[in-house]
C-alpha cells in the first residue's frame, strides 16, 4: 500500500509516495533488533530481567550481575547482533548484483576465502602482530576469493548462474585449503580456529565489538546510497545501461561493500553459513522487493537470526556452549536444497 504525500509551498508541489507497509515492517525489524539488544543478557542461568539488566548497564547492579551482563552477555549480543546484520545485507546484495536467488557469501565462496587467510593469521601471525589485524586478513583473503570467481566466471561477460556454480566449486577449494592449514597447524591453534570455523559467538567480547563496528559504519551508509541502483540493475545490464547507468563502476562498488561485509563479520564469529542466503529471501516475502526496504529489512533478519542462533546455542544445551553456526547450517541447508529444486530449470 503506497500513500501519497504533498508538501506545498507558494512556488513549488514536491510530490513523492511513501509504501507503508514495507516502511512500517522494515521499523518493526528494527525495534525487534534493538529489544534483542537490550534482552539478550537475560538469557541463560542465571536468568535477568529487565529492571536487573537496565541496572547493570548503568552501573547501578551488584557486581556479580554487572560482570555477568556488561562483561559476558551484552557484547555477546551485541556482536551476533552486528555480525548478522553484515551477513545478511551483504547476501541481499549479491542476490541483487547477479540476479540470483542461491548466491549469498558463503555459497559462492567469499567466505571461504575469509577464512582460508583467517586461520593463515590465526596459526600463523596472530601471536606475532595481534588479534587487530584479524579483519584485515580476513576481507583480503575473501577479496580474492571474489577476484578469482569473476576471472575465473569471465567469458565474454559474466552469467549469473556460471557465477554461482563456479562460486561454489571454488568454496569447495578454499574449503580444502583451510583444512590442509588446520592439519599442518600446531594442536592450540588448529583447536582454536577449528572452533572459529564452526561460526560461533563464544567468548565475544568490546574487543570484537569494536573490530567490526567501524567497518559496519563505514560500509552501511554507502550501500543505503546505492540502494536505488540495485533497483535498476534489477532489470539487466542492457537496459540499466540505457537509463544512464554505469553499471560495471557500481558493480564493482556493490560486490566490494558485499565482501568487505562478509569478510569483517567472518573475523569475528567466524563462517556462520547461511545467514545471507535465508535472511534476504525472508525480507523479500515481508517488503517486496525494493531495495530501500529490501536491504534494512534483510540485515535485521540477519541480525535476529544470529542472535536466536546463539541464544538457542548457550541455553538449550547447558552447560554446554554450541557453536551458533550448527543451528543456522541446520536451517539453511535443507533452505539451499529446496532452491536449488526450485531453480532446477534455470541450470
Amino acid at each position: 500500500m503506497a500513500r501519497q504525500m504533498n508538501i506545498r509551498s507558494k512556488k513549488n508541489t514536491i510530490s513523492f509516495q511513501i509504501d507503508v507497509k514495507p516502511l512500517m515492517v522494515t521499523l518493526l525489524l528494527l525495534l525487534l533488533t534493538v529489544a534483542a539488544l537490550f534482552a539478550g543478557p537475560g538469557f541463560g542461568d542465571p536468568f535477568f530481567s529487565p529492571v536487573e539488566i537496565s541496572q547493570s548497564l548503568f552501573g547501578r547492579g551488584s557486581g556479580g550481575n554487572e560482570f555477568i551482563i556488561n562483561t559476558l552477555r551484552f557484547p555477546r549480543a551485541a556482536v551476533s547482533l552486528l555480525a548478522g546484520l553484515c551477513l545478511g545485507i551483504a547476501g541481499a546484495i549479491l542476490q541483487g548484483i547477479v540476479r540470483n536467488p542461491l548466491a549469498s557469501p558463503d555459497i559462492i565462496g567469499i567466505t571461504g576465502g575469509a577464512a582460508v587467510a583467517a586461520v593463515s593469521y590465526i596459526t600463523f601471525f596472530q601471536d606475532s602482530f595481534g588479534i587487530q589485524w584479524l579483519p584485515f586478513a580476513a576481507i583480503g583473503g575473501a577479496l580474492a576469493a571474489s577476484l578469482l570467481i569473476y576471472f575465473i566466471s569471465w567469458n565474454e561477460g559474466v552469467t549469473p548462474i556460471r557465477l554461482v556454480l563456479i562460486g561454489i566449486g571454488v568454496s569447495a577449494a578454499m574449503n580444502a585449503c583451510t583444512m590442509l592449514i588446520l592439519t599442518l597447524s600446531p594442536d592450540y591453534s588448529a583447536s582454536q580456529a577449528y572452533i572459529w570455523l564452526t561460526g560461533s559467538v563464544y567468548g565475544a567480547s568490546w574487543e570484537g565489538l569494536r573490530l567490526l563496528l567501524p567497518w559496519t559504519v563505514l560500509i552501511v551508509p554507502l550501500i543505503v546510497l546505492y540502494s536505488s541502483v540495485l533497483n535498476v540493475q534489477e532489470l539487466g545490464d542492457d537496459t540499466s545501461a540505457g537509463l544512464g547507468l554505469s553499471v560495471q563502476k557500481h558493480r564493482v562498488v556493490l560486490l566490494l561493500s558485499s565482501v568487505v561485509l562478509a569478510g569483517a563479520a567472518v573475523s569475528v564469529v567466524g563462517t556462520i553459513g547461511f545467514v545471507g542466503l535465508v535472511a534476504p529471501h525472508i525480507a523479500r516475502l515481508l517488503v517486496g522487493r525494493s531495495f530501500p526496504y529490501l536491504l534494512p529489512s534483510a540485515a535485521f533478519i540477519g541480525a535476529l537470526i544470529v542472535f536466536l542462533a546463539d541464544v538457542v546455542a548457550r541455553t538449550a544445551f547447558y552447560p554446554s556452549d554450541i557453536p551458533a553456526g550448527i543451528f543456522t547450517a541446520g536451517v539453511g541447508a535443507p533452505f539451499f536444497i529446496y532452491l536449488l529444486v526450485k531453480n532446477r530449470h534455470n541450470f
